[in-house]
């Protein structure tokens, strides 16, 4: 589906379908650098349990047009616009990484558009390390190559799949390659520089759920205890086995947390 939002065309996944008022609505917002492909499968199993389900690729991810947003802030608004394009009055909210910031954000200003949260792979302040700040404005391939190697666990990163023929590391490494010049770092720039995120949190008023993979090495549980002391409402989730990449390296965890949740 391509709606216009302020101005230029933008893509959501919705299972094929149109939104149906009667059911209940998720949307799902990517990480950075990335698109909706991420959430594509999540998406079909809430569309089949009855869920109006929307993955928008963010401005100038995917196959969405426009520039890049510069902050969360602008990111959790654009949302929000996305929301009413669709006619919604209230929505779940999951997100991953940088998705979760925006999820966080929207939850907290925009709270009775908002009737649940889920964040995945989230912490904040979500600082990012400067020789990946330095190689995704160069737009050098380094900057992939670090965020894909340290978004998976050690031992999804040498494999680990269950269904023969995927290959996880690749994958995700291919859709940071598609990307355009800048969007990354302009979307690393974003989350290094949210420094709200306890404040927000804070202010937030629907249902919470905090799924964190053990063996994240991107954003660690152990750096996540600001935002759950922000949080003492959260349901927290730690799953085994995985890392940061929980889409990919627990997807039947993650899905069966959502569930409960979305």
């Amino acid at each position: 589906m391509n709606l216009d939002i302020r101005g230029h065309s933008a893509y959501c996944y919705t299972n094929g379908r149109n939104m149906d008022p009667t059911k209940e609505s998720v949307v799902f917002v990517h990480g950075a650098g990335l698109d909706h492909t991420v959430w594509t499968l999540f998406a079909r199993h809430f569309a089949r349990h009855g869920r109006n389900v929307i993955v928008p690729d963010l401005p100038a991810h995917g196959r969405s047009e426009g520039e890049a947003l510069a902050t969360i802030e602008d990111m959790a608004d654009w949302v929000n616009a996305l929301v009413d394009a669709l006619g919604l009055t209230k929505v779940a909210l999951v997100g991953h990484s940088m998705g979760s910031l925006v999820a966080l954000d929207h939850a907290a200003r925009y709270p009775d558009r908002t009737r649940a949260l889920a964040l995945a792979g989230a912490t904040s302040p979500m600082a990012v390390a400067d020789a990946i700040l330095e190689a995704s404005a160069a737009n050098n391939h380094a900057a992939f190559d670090m965020l894909t190697q340290w978004g998976f666990s050690k031992r999804h990163l040498y494999g680990g799949n269950k269904n023969p023929g995927m290959w996880m590391v690749g994958g995700t490494l291919r859709l940071y390659e598609q990307s355009r010049p800048g969007v990354l770092h302009n979307d690393l720039k974003a989350c290094h520089g949210y420094l709200s995120g306890a404040e927000r949190a804070a202010a937030v008023q629907c249902p919470v759920m905090l799924v964190l993979g053990r063996e994240d090495r991107l954003t660690p549980v152990r750096g996540t205890r600001t935002l759950q002391d922000a949080l003492p409402q959260a349901d927290i989730r730690l799953i085994d086995d995985a890392g940061h990449s929980l889409m990919m390296e627990a997807t039947n965890a993650l899905q069966d947390a959502l569930r409960d949740i979305v």
